[in-house]
Order: structure tokens, then C-alpha cells, then sequence
């Protein structure tokens, strides 16, 4: 009797999800028709193309409907109800995809099925104009030895083309035309083979329109920071020093340690090699450096240099001179601009030698034997960094990287000699042993060949740019080049002092690979590539000419997209911010923006107080679906409009100028949609004891969150970070402790609402939430903050910051309130900043409260309920802990 009052309850509520609502393309009706013939089954997925459409139930069956010519049987080719494709019973399907008239699936053994119209080889069959039954595609990597099946995890059709995304991250394509991304003209291509472009790169999705193709990849790890070594490891103490006299400058790096330890240079490379700098943490996208962190006695930033006037002597400076002589190096890797002058150059350094050798007669020193010019010079291209590298030589790159030749003026009374200046073309130390009668190599030669080795080294990694790009950055650095100023001869002592004051660390704000995050969560560090047909700018590069290979969009970059549809000639990429860029034809504006031009991408304008959390691009419409102040999702539709009688937007009879909402709140949770050619669908979930509206809160409030945890970032912490003085050592490296902290914590939160995404849009146990399963992941990165935020507070917070940070803070006082949801316009500055930065804490307390109402929905009687309700338990309870720890360390 039980068993049968639960299987009733269970079929019952199956009727509840996943409920399918069908409108018709350009019009504007308040109550959508339900699919015809349908019957109560859950459908987790489904796809329309131009006149037909497929159906992915729970249970992994698959069912279509619409026109249907390809079927045998004249009775299925246009059915009154959708019909079960008998060849994948069994198969249990996990994913289904449409073309404009061709269907795909994809089986849980990660295998693709084929069937539909076939006249460019998009069924991946030879020979036939038509496949009508399912018909499984043999995909088999070449490059493996014996031959091995290539399992697949995700499908996409376009008219005359299919692609499929592997589970090692590759995509394979078959069918016709310059969208298959393939090196070949013979067409059809009927065996899939791989798109060698993107062989590499980690591919994330992809998409296709009617003849263009869309991939989301995965960016490239950014190369770690090696920060020069400041401080002696012994005592803390400044390796190098910079003495002001009233003409001149002493630098010296001779630190002796008062621990009794003389630092020596195997010490120092040592140093070099380990000191990550503390507030190296990560804190936003896409490779963006700020310059932040005082530590005394350096340099300013090559860009801020600007030498002026003030000559030296050679009596203060010999001790420097020793120190330094046959040391100084300059890496490969800094791309330091060549002289355009080199007989300009030859005739200084010519020069500065006979002055050297004169001041050295005068001083009694033993003269450096005669040499050639050019002979002194001759570097060792290929020899490796000698140990005897120092923070003194980092110091005087740095200065030369800024001033180029006229570097050797500062330190013309004996600072650096003719064999310093003459390096700074090289790559590394001239070879022991070198002989005079050697072959030499003149300026030109050494120019072009340090040239060469440059352009050879930022070849590398650059898979991910177009040839185009390269060539533009190569004319760029040629310009570069080109450019530097003529010979000066004396330097400003003034701006000798200014580079004598606080040196900056630098520190990358974007997040680290994260390790066990980024493998349960969804990345934010992605590229769009496209290639195809642009004759509409389709493909988001700014012109309207075809690519036969992926090229990435380049002003996609840092937007964090996490999810790309693709219309017939027309693209929308969706971000973590909840926001959408589109681009293409905007014939009836289904770019959701009247801007041009629309080659190149642009924010659509569809709701200016709430976010899009899901997307889907018809023929020629789009639809947007966005968050709401109750959690219900709304839907907006953009483009083609059909007037009817009744209609209420007669305006414009082409298509919608913006946006507009339709009526569809009494339907209940739309959990995912679909666009087709005249028809587009929704699939609908009833409020079954609340469970569903709970789970729409959670993901709701979560991308809420991370948007304003982005705002913060962006107007707040990344201002403040830039300015030049922020206050004393420990205090600025307390804030940027916090700052690195909050970072993190953003990216997560970010990754977790793209996850509460697409979890919507599968079969939403709760069960499988990340937050429950892998709690510790949420609760450590919360404590850490938690930890940062409270180490910086008790050390005395934002009243040790100098002035010109707190002027910053106050004149963006009615900002900060909007953003920590302060009311009051009579709460002092450090309590609205205090507000603010303890948000992520208060954010923990709404967790619980919407992991609450998930546990109310389930009857703790039932087997898998208690399973559900354990882990919400459990998680509270973590949860609890946690902020009780908080508490006690804010209280102290």
C-alpha cells in the first residue's frame, strides 16, 4: 500500500517538472500553447531547427516532433504528437542537439548519433540524401596507436555542419563549408576529424549557427611572478641602498648582515628563487598587474622615469663600481628597445671609454688593457644566467629598461663601464676566455640577433592569437623601437630622490589555477573563438570576412564568459556578471541594443536592474532569461515581430526596438529554453512545496552577490590599490593580505553561480549542490577572509591608511553606502567600510537560511530524503561553527 502511494506521489510530481510550453515565433501572446500530444514525462533538454524539433526525457529517451521528412513512413513525416526514436531505446541519451534540419545525440558511453537530412555530409554518412533513423558515428583518433573511440560530451548543429566536443577537450567537425575549421577543400568531409587549430587548448562548449561556429576556450596560465629579493633573509634588512649627496647618487648592494652572516650571491639567487611576495595573491580577470606594495629603496616603473640633468663624480662611486663590475646582465625575456643611431652609439660609448680610462689614470688604478670596441662586447647568446647576478644589477635593468642608452650618462664618472653599457644589448655576460683576434659581432649584427631571439620567444604561446595579431604587435615594437629620444647627459638629482623613495611589488589580480575548485566548478578564465561565415559580422571581429580557422575574439577577453549561443547570423556569449554581449545581424534587433556597428561585441539592453542568467538565439530573434525581485525567472524576447490583431507593440512591424517581457509568471519556474526558427520553447517547473523556489533563491542571490562582490573589486579595491601612497609597509600589507583574500573569494562565489546555472537546467537534486557535497571548500576560503579581514582591523583597519587613501574613501562616501547597503547618510565612513568588507560574512548567515527552507521540503521519513536533509544539516552545522569562530575573532 506504501509502495504504491509513493510511486503515485512520485508520478505525480514528475508531472510538476519539466513541463514544456511552446510559443510562436513574433508574437507576442500572453498564454503560450502547451506541445501538443505530449504526455506527463519529465524533459531535462530540448532542441528546435527549423521546422522540427527533439525532445531528452529524464529517463535518457528521446522524441521528435514537427516536420519530419527524412522519416520512412509517410504517417511520421509530419506526427500529431512527438514520436520515440526506437534506435536509441536503451541507449540512455545524456544530451541532444538540432540543426536547421538534422538532429544529434550524444549516449551516456559518450557515443553520437546521427539522423536527418544528410545533403552535406552533416549526418556524417556518404552518399545519402537522408538518414532516418538515429545511425551511430564512428569517431576514432588517428594520432593513437592502435586506433581508440574519441567519447564525446557535447553536440552542436548548424545547417551544413555538426560538431562535437570530446572528453579530452577537442573539438571534431563534419559536414560542409569553411565552419568545419578543418585544412581542406574537399566537401562534404563525412569522417569526423579533428580541428587541429584548437588541439591543445582546454574547449569548454561550443556552438554553431546557421554557417558559423563558436567555442568557448579555456585561457592559457598566466606565467607566475618572480619578484626581485628586497630583503636579506637572514635580518630583513634592504639588500641594496641608494645614498642621496647634493649631485649624485651612491648605489650600493654590499649589505653585510649584523647577524654575523655576509649575504653572498648563491644566497641571493636563492632569495630570488623563493620570495613570493605575500600579497601576491590573486584578486581579478584576465591579467590584470597593479603596483602596490612599498618596499624601500627601489625604483619607480619603467613608464614613470624620466631622467633629466645632474652629473657624478668617480670618487663616491668606486665602491659601487667594484661591486657591480662584469656583473650586469640583462635577460632575453625584457624587451628592451634598440637604438635606431648605431654610429650615434659607437661614438658615445667610444667616448665615455676614453673618459673612464682617464678617470682611472687620475685615481692611480691599474687602466683596463686596450680593446677593441666591439670586441668588449661580444655577448654569449646562448650561455646561461651566472650566479653572480644581484639585486643591484636588477636594480640598474630596471633603470636602463626606462632610459635605454642614456642610462650609461648617469653613471659616467665610473658607475657602469663600457662593458655595462655595451651589455645592455646582450642577453647575458660576455664568454670567460674571450679573445681580442675573436670574430666579433658589429651592432647591427648584435641588434638582429637579439631581435631574432626575441621574436622567437614570443612566438611561443601565442597559438591563441591570429596571425594578424602578431604582425601588428611585431609593427608595434618596431615603432617602439624607433622612438627613444636623443643622448642626455646629466640627471636630475630630484628624480634620482623620487627613485629612491617607495618601490612597488607587483602584484596580479587574477585568480590562480585553484586546483580542486576549477576542477568542481565552472572556469571564469575563457576566450571566445570563432570561425565560419561573417558576411553579418557573426563572427565578432570586427569586419565581415570569413575565417577558415578559430580566431579568438579579442575584446571578449576578461568579460568571463561562461556560456555562448549561436543563432542563424547572429552570437550572444553570456558572462558571470549576468550580463550578455551579442553581435551579428541586427535586421529586427535581436542583438538586444540599437549600437553599431555590430561586427564587433556589445552589452545587450535588456534589463537594467536585473541579471541574465540563460540565453537562446532563434533564426532571427533571441531570448533572455533574467532574474526577478521574487526569484521567478522572467522572459524577454528581441527580434522578429509579427503583428497581430491584439498585439500591444505595433511600433515597429520588422521587429522590437528593446527587449520585451513576456507574460508567462503563471506558468511557474522556467528552468532552461529554446529557439528555433518560428517557434521557441520554455520548460517549466511547478513550486513543489517550495523546493523549487528555493533553489531558484539560492542561485538568485548567489550571482546578485558575486555581482556586487565584482563592483566592490572593480570601483573600490582596485582604485585604492593604484594609488602611489597608501600608508606604512605593515598596513598596506595587511589590506592587500585582505584584498587577495576577497579576490578569491569572489572567483569562487562566481564560479558557484555559473554551477547554480546550469544545475537548474538538469535534474536539480539537491544532493549533487557543490555547496553541500564539497562544504569545506566554501567554509575555508570564508575563513580565510574571515581571518584577513580581522588581522587587518585589529591592527587598526582604515584609519592607518595616509591621506590620500582616505580621500579616495571620502569622495566615494555615496558610493560605498549604495554598495554596502547602508541607509543611513549619517554613518561614519570607517563603519560604512567596516559594513561593507564583513558582507561576505553576512552572505554565510543567507546561506543557511536558504539551505533551511531546502530541508523543510523533504519528509524525513523517506530514504532519500534523509540523505538530502543530512547534508543540509550538515552543512549548517559547518556553518554555524564557522561564524561562531567569526564572532570571537572580530570580538578580540
Amino acid at each position: 500500500m506504501d509502495s504504491k502511494k509513493r510511486s503515485s506521489t512520485e508520478a505525480e510530481g514528475s508531472k510538476e517538472r519539466g513541463l514544456v510550453h511552446v510559443w510562436q515565433a513574433g508574437s507576442f501572446s500572453i498564454i503560450p500553447e502547451r506541445l501538443p500530444g505530449w504526455g506527463g514525462k519529465t524533459v531535462l533538454q530540448a532542441a528546435l531547427g527549423v521546422k522540427h524539433g527533439v525532445l531528452l526525457t529524464e529517463d535518457g529517451e528521446v522524441y521528435s516532433f514537427g516536420t519530419l521528412p527524412w522519416r520512412s513512413e509517410s504517417a511520421e513525416i509530419c506526427p500529431d504528437s512527438p514520436i520515440l526514436e526506437n534506435a536509441l531505446v536503451g541507449q540512455h541519451v545524456v544530451t541532444v542537439a538540432t540543426g536547421s534540419f538534422h538532429s544529434g545525440a550524444v549516449t551516456e558511453s559518450g557515443v553520437v548519433y546521427m539522423w536527418g537530412e544528410n545533403s552535406a555530409g552533416q549526418c556524417a554518412v556518404a552518399n545519402q540524401q537522408y538518414v532516418p533513423e538515429p545511425n551511430p558515428v564512428s569517431i576514432s583518433d588517428s594520432e593513437t596507436s592502435p586506433l581508440l573511440a574519441v567519447r564525446i560530451l557535447q553536440l552542436a548543429c548548424g545547417e551544413e555542419h555538426t560538431l562535437a566536443l570530446s572528453i579530452s577537450r577537442e573539438i571534431w567537425a563534419w559536414g560542409t563549408g569553411c565552419q568545419l575549421g578543418l585544412i581542406t577543400t574537399t566537401f562534404p568531409v563525412t569522417k569526423p576529424q579533428k580541428v587541429e587549430h584548437l588541439a591543445g587548448r582546454v574547449v569548454l562548449q561550443v556552438a554553431c549557427g546557421a554557417f558559423h561556429s563558436l567555442a568557448l576556450v579555456q585561457c592559457l596560465p598566466s606565467q607566475d611572478l618572480k619578484p626581485v629579493p628586497e630583503r636579506c633573509t637572514q635580518c630583513s634588512q634592504l639588500l641594496i641602498t641608494m645614498t642621496d649627496k647634493e649631485d649624485h647618487v651612491i648605489i650600493s648592494d654590499s649589505h653585510c648582515c649584523p647577524l654575523g652572516v655576509t649575504l653572498s650571491e648563491s644566497q641571493a639567487e636563492n632569495h630570488a628563487s623563493s620570495a613570493i611576495s605575500p600579497s601576491a595573491e590573486t584578486l581579478d580577470s584576465q591579467g590584470e598587474v597593479f603596483e602596490n606594495t612599498p618596499v624601500e629603496a627601489g625604483l619607480p616603473l619603467a613608464s614613470e622615469l624620466n631622467i633629466e640633468s645632474a652629473p657624478t663624480t668617480s670618487g663616491d662611486t668606486t665602491s659601487s663600481q667594484q661591486n657591480i663590475e662584469g656583473t650586469t646582465e640583462i635577460s632575453s625575456a625584457r624587451n628592451i628597445p634598440s637604438y635606431p643611431d648605431t654610429q650615434a652609439v659607437n661614438e658615445y660609448l667610444q667616448k665615455l671609454s676614453d673618459h673612464s680610462v682617464r678617470e682611472d689614470s687620475k685615481n692611480g688604478e691599474k687602466s683596463m688593457p686596450p680593446q677593441p670596441l666591439v670586441e668588449e662586447a661580444v655577448p654569449n647568446l646562448h650561455s646561461p644566467p651566472t650566479t653572480s647576478t644581484s639585486a643591484l644589477n636588477s636594480l640598474v635593468v630596471s633603470c636602463a629598461s626606462a632610459v635605454g642608452v642614456r642610462v650609461a650618462a648617469t653613471y659616467e664618472a665610473g658607475a657602469l663601464s663600457l662593458k655595462k653599457v655595451m651589455n645592455f644589448y646582450s642577453t647575458a655576460p660576455c664568454e670567460t676566455g674571450a679573445q681580442a683576434g675573436s670574430s666579433s659581432i658589429g651592432p647591427e649584427g648584435l641588434k638582429d640577433s637579439r631581435e631574432e631571439q626575441v621574436k622567437q620567444e614570443s612566438m611561443q604561446g601565442k597559438k591563441s592569437s591570429s596571425l594578424v595579431d602578431i604582425r601588428e604587435e611585431e609593427s608595434e615594437g618596431g615603432s617602439r623601437r624607433l622612438s627613444l629620444p636623443g643622448l642626455l647627459s646629466q640627471v636630475s638629482p630630484r628624480l634620482l630622490r623620487k627613485a629612491a623613495r617607495v618601490k612597488t611589488r607587483t602584484v596580479v589580480l587574477t585568480p590562480t589555477y585553484s586546483g580542486e575548485a576549477d576542477a568542481l566548478l565552472p572556469s571564469l578564465r575563457t576566450e571566445v573563438w570563432t570561425w565560419g561565415k561573417g558576411k553579418e559580422g557573426q563572427l565578432g571581429h570586427g569586419d565581415v570576412l570569413p575565417r577558415l580557422q578559430p580566431l579568438c575574439v579579442k575584446c571578449l577577453d576578461g568579460k568571463e564568459v561562461i556560456h555562448l549561443e549561436a543563432g542563424g547570423y547572429h552570437s550572444l556569449a553570456l558572462t558571470a556578471k549576468s550580463q550578455v554581449y551579442s553581435w551579428g545581424s541586427n535586421t529586427f534587433g535581436q542583438l538586444g541594443h540599437s549600437d553599431f556597428p555590430t561586427t564587433v561585441p556589445r552589452l545587450a539592453k535588456v534589463n537594467g536592474e536585473n541579471g541574465v542568467w540563460s540565453v537562446a538565439a532563434g533564426q532571427d530573434y533571441s531570448l533572455f532569461l533574467l532574474d526577478t525581485e521574487d526569484f521567478q525567472p522572467g522572459l524577454y524576447y528581441s527580434g522578429r515581430q509579427d503583428p497581430e490583431e491584439g498585439d500591444s507593440l505595433p511600433e515597429n512591424p520588422s521587429g522590437t526596438k528593446t527587449p520585451v517581457l513576456l507574460s508567462c509568471s503563471k506558468l511557474g519556474y522556467i528552468s532552461r529554453i529554446s529557439a528555433g526558427k518560428d517557434s521557441y520553447l520554455a520548460l517549466v517547473d511547478k513550486n513543489i512545496m517550495g523546493y523549487i523556489a528555493s533553489l531558484h533563491e539560492l542561485a538568485t542571490t548567489e550571482r546578485r552577490f558575486y555581482s556586487k562582490l565584482s563592483d566592490i573589486k572593480s570601483q573600490i579595491l582596485r582604485p585604492l590599490l593604484s594609488l602611489d601612497n597608501l600608508g606604512t609597509v605593515p598596513a598596506v600589507q595587511l589590506l592587500q593580505e585582505v584584498a587577495g583574500r576577497f579576490s578569491k573569494l569572489c572567483y569562487l562565489i562566481g564560479q558557484h553561480g555559473a554551477s547554480l546555472s546550469s544545475f537548474l537546467q538538469g535534474i536539480k537534486e539537491a544532493r549533487s549542490l557543490v555547496i553541500l557535497k564539497h562544504a569545506s571548500l566554501f567554509l575555508d576560503s570564508y575563513t580565510e577572509y574571515c581571518t584577513s579581514i580581522t588581522n587587518f582591523l585589529v591592527m587598526g583597519g582604515f584609519q592607518l591608511l595616509a591621506k590620500p587613501a582616505i580621500d579616495f574613501l571620502n569622495k566615494n562616501q555615496e558610493l560605498l553606502q549604495d554598495l554596502s547597503e547602508v541607509n543611513d547618510e549619517s554613518t561614519q565612513l570607517m563603519e560604512i567600510l567596516n559594513t561593507l568588507f564583513f558582507l561576505p560574512i553576512r552572505r554565510l548567515h543567507n546561506y543557511a537560511k536558504v539551505l533551511l527552507k531546502l530541508a523543510t521540503c523533504f519528509e524525513v521519513e523517506k530514504e532519500g530524503s534523509r540523505v538530502h536533509t543530512g547534508l543540509l544539516e550538515d552543512f549548517s552545522w559547518k556553518n554555524d561553527g564557522f561564524l561562531e569562530e567569526a564572532r570571537a575573532s572580530t570580538a578580540m
